[in-house]
């Protein structure tokens, strides 16, 4: 786990092996989002990054028979 300093603007610095993990370069958006008592930040991706990303899911569940 990694911790971080507020600056008195009220920024913080995302750390360079998470940012690089994430991929998150300059201009890219992030989403913020208070949950319970914790901060969470999200990357948001294009619909051409997210393309794919389901691929082998198993959609050989048993449905309910209202929802076929």
């Amino acid at each position: 786990m990694k911790v971080v300093t507020v600056s008195p603007e009220f920024q913080v610095l995302i750390p360079r092996s998470i940012r690089e993990s994430l991929n998150i370069k300059p201009g890219k958006k992030i989403k913020v989002i208070q949950y319970k008592n914790r901060i969470e930040l999200i990357p948001v991706k294009s619909v051409k990054e997210m393309r794919g990303f389901l691929k082998g899911i198993n959609t050989t569940i048993k449905r309910d028979s209202d929802r076929i």
